[in-house]
């Protein structure tokens, strides 16, 4: 037997890794993120160009997103099992043909394939982003990689705003996705200089547990999705089927609810008899790590909430374009941006649960800023400042969650954690924007109900013309081109416009509110995360092996 003394630095003084595979990284976040903004900011001229309605991109758009939530788990199984490397470099390659494909559309029943395609892939894209990080970078490195991470989503936001918006204008739409299948090959070219993490072939794939999960997730989503639209209770006109009234959402709803219950119960049971589980739950295997989780779901709640209302007030409410709003949102994105990269400055000095909770009071001030301040001119300075505050917030809490929450996990399991972090990001993010759109429509259904019965110059009868069962918002030029079909006269036509633009605007203001309640309610779970900073977490991993005598 022989010995060998092991020396340990002091926590961060490891030698800096090469940053090639952040690289690689980031330009991969941007290719897939880019891809979706982008189909948003050309919908104008895919519309056109493909002779479908503006609903048929969405319907692309979800689709991706559902492919992607429903299959991540398997995605992660996946690289393990075949190999990280070579399953990411297959991946990238499928994603750049499905954006080729999308870029030569000449049906929308083509782009629907390519963009669910797509969607698909990024479920095997997104776990091999987070291994690459755990298998190159430790400490403040990978905290700072991390906060890379977190960051080239947002930049893919800003960039998609500009160079999509711009082609889609002069060149023409189709070239943002020739340019994001011309990125797919860069980072094929660029991931053969990755190291190649080895495959587990012994690995066995529990199959029964990503079919569970995935049918959990499809049923959540398209009930979320569809609360708006198809009725949160009772079944409207829009809806696909009724039972005995009653809106398919809620029932598709509960029944995600019980399948998440019964993908749990067979994890655990999976656990107990030593079978193979599409998902470890040794990610959330404490109080602290499981109220990570917590955390990560309110903020990518209240942030995607925040993204559905903000671009809804530019173009309802003021009537802006959509380049317009790309422009007016640049500095909330960019203060994302810049806080998902240097919050990693402040781990070595302040604990995860204080600047936690220090980012979602951060959060809700720049929502009530917003809530107070908004009104028709969007250049007023403090609601700039509100903007900034809600994305410096949003940003260092997206990164920070996602670093405590790899930091807690095995490294083998760093698959796992960014599986988890994929699945949670769309879930929440459809929670968000649907649970945002159906407040938001009732409030303002409420706020104009209580306003026309106040306004003696508009008659019962006019209001049953313009079906105040069914508001939504819109602009005043479009509620014109309502009234103008009635019979209104321009007295009413006037009262009208000028309940309809109260309301909506009162409507927004108190969305906002309950946003930023929701991020003062995040506090509660924030309190439960880590109370120890980066530095310690460091040096107790390191003490059980510190001077051993290796065999």
């Amino acid at each position: 037997m022989t010995t060998q003394t092991v020396s340990h630095a002091p926590a961060g003084s490891e030698a800096a890794a090469s940053w090639l595979p952040m690289v690689v990284v980031v330009l991969t976040q941007i290719q897939a993120s880019f891809a979706v903004n982008a189909l948003t900011v050309s919908m104008a001229g895919i519309t056109t160009d493909l002779d479908t309605p503006a609903t048929s991109v969405g319907t692309a758009i979800t689709a991706g997103t559902f492919a992607m939530a429903a299959f991540i788990l398997l995605g992660a199984k996946l690289g393990a099992r075949f190999g990280t490397r070579r399953v990411f470099q297959i991946a990238v390659v499928i994603h750049a043909a499905a954006m080729a494909a999308v870029a030569l559309s000449l049906t929308p029943a083509m782009l629907f394939i390519a963009q669910a395609a797509s969607g698909a892939v990024i479920a095997l894209i997104a776990p091999a982003l987070t291994v690459f990080i755990a298998a190159n970078f430790q400490g403040e490195q990978r905290a700072k990689a991390i906060g890379f991470l977190a960051a080239a989503i947002p930049a893919a936001g800003v960039l998609a705003l500009l160079i999509a918006g711009t082609f889609a204008s002069t060149i023409g739409w189709r070239w943002s996705f020739a340019l994001v299948a011309a990125i797919g090959m860069i980072n094929l070219l660029l991931s053969f200089r990755l190291k190649a993490i080895p495959a587990q072939p012994h690995l066995v794939i529990d199959w029964v547990g990503a079919l569970i999960a995935a049918v959990s997730i499809i049923l959540l989503s398209f009930g979320f999705s569809g609360l708006n639209s198809w009725g949160v209770v009772l079944a409207t006109d829009s809806a696909p089927f009724a039972i005995l009234g009653v809106s398919p959402a809620p029932v598709l709803i509960v029944l995600g609810l019980i399948a998440g219950q019964l993908f749990f119960t067979w994890l655990r049971r999976g656990r107990d008899t030593g079978a193979p589980r599409i998902f470890d739950l040794r990610v959330l295997a404490t109080g602290s790590e499981r109220a990570v989780t917590m955390c990560m779901s309110a903020m990518l709640f209240v942030g995607t909430a925040a993204n559905f209302l903000i671009p809804l007030y530019i173009q309802v409410v003021q009537g802006r374009s959509s380049f317009e709003t790309s422009i007016s949102v640049i500095p909330y994105t960019l203060s994302i941006f810049l806080s998902s990269t240097f919050i990693a400055l402040l781990y070595k000095k302040f604990t995860p649960r204080l600047l936690a909770r220090v980012g979602f009071v951060v959060v809700a001030a720049g929502l009530i800023i917003l809530a107070f301040t908004i009104r028709n001119e969007w250049e007023q300075f403090f609601v700039i400042v509100g903007l900034i505050t809600l994305g410096l917030g949003q940003g260092s809490i997206v990164a920070l969650v996602f670093n405590t929450l790899l930091s807690a996990a095995p490294k083998e399991l760093a698959g796992d954690v960014g599986a988890w972090r994929g699945l949670v990001h769309n879930v929440s993010g459809s929670v968000g924007i649907a649970v945002a759109s159906v407040f938001a429509v009732g409030m303002l259904g409420t706020l104009i109900a209580t306003s026309a019965a106040e306004h003696p110059e508009l008659p019962p009868e006019l209001i049953s013309e313009v079906n105040i069962d069914d508001v939504n918002f819109v602009t005043n030029e479009q509620l014109l081109g309502v009234l103008g079909e009635t019979s209104a006269t321009d007295a009413q036509v006037a009262a009208a416009v000028e309940v309809n633009a109260d309301a909506r605007l009162r409507s927004l203001n108190i969305s906002l509110l309950g946003l930023a309640g929701v991020a003062l309610l995040a506090i509660v779970p924030a309190g439960r995360m880590p109370g120890r900073r980066e530095d310690e977490r460091e040096l107790e991993n390191e003490a059980p092996s510190a001077g051993v005598a290796a065999q």
